[in-house]
């Protein structure tokens, strides 16, 4: 799995206009599934979303972890994270899992990380959506589950 991580002051998606997942101070995290991904990926990919210290200390040093700042997670699937540019100009998505895997892998990373006592909110899988954010830092982190 392949995710990009931002810290975030606030961030939300919304689906034909409806908010359906938003959250204030926290990591926005966008979350691919590769073809070859197993449940062990997503609760790698998960353990490391949850304890990466990337919020600032009294000392400002990234030191702190989004649960230590009761911050929390906006999760949004996103297989374009999976895109081949190697050939031409148009990318090709062949490296992502088909629909039906790829939304039980996304629903169990995001379980995983409920499961360290975060609160989580999603987007709308396979959904046309648009998120806003506030990008804290800004600090974005990329994230691969098998690195």
């Amino acid at each position: 799995m392949k995710s990009v991580l931002q810290r975030v002051l606030r961030a939300e998606v919304r689906v034909d206009g409806e908010v359906v997942g938003a959250i204030e101070r926290g990591l926005l995290v966008l979350v691919g599934v590769a073809q070859g991904d197993t449940e062990a990926d997503a609760d790698t990919l998960a353990e490391k979303v949850a304890t990466l210290r990337v919020f600032e200390d009294g000392a400002g040093k990234m030191n702190l972890a989004v649960s230590d700042v009761t911050g929390s997670v906006l999760a949004v699937s996103q297989f374009t994270l999976l895109a081949d540019t190697s050939r031409g100009r148009r990318p090709s998505f062949t490296g992502a899992m088909q629909p039906v895997e790829a939304e039980r892998l996304f629903a169990r990373f995001c379980q995983a990380v409920r499961a360290r006592a975060l609160r989580v909110e999603t987007g709308r899988f396979g959904a046309s959506m648009q998120v806003e954010l506030v990008n804290d830092g800004p600090v974005t982190i990329l994230l691969d589950s098998r690195k």
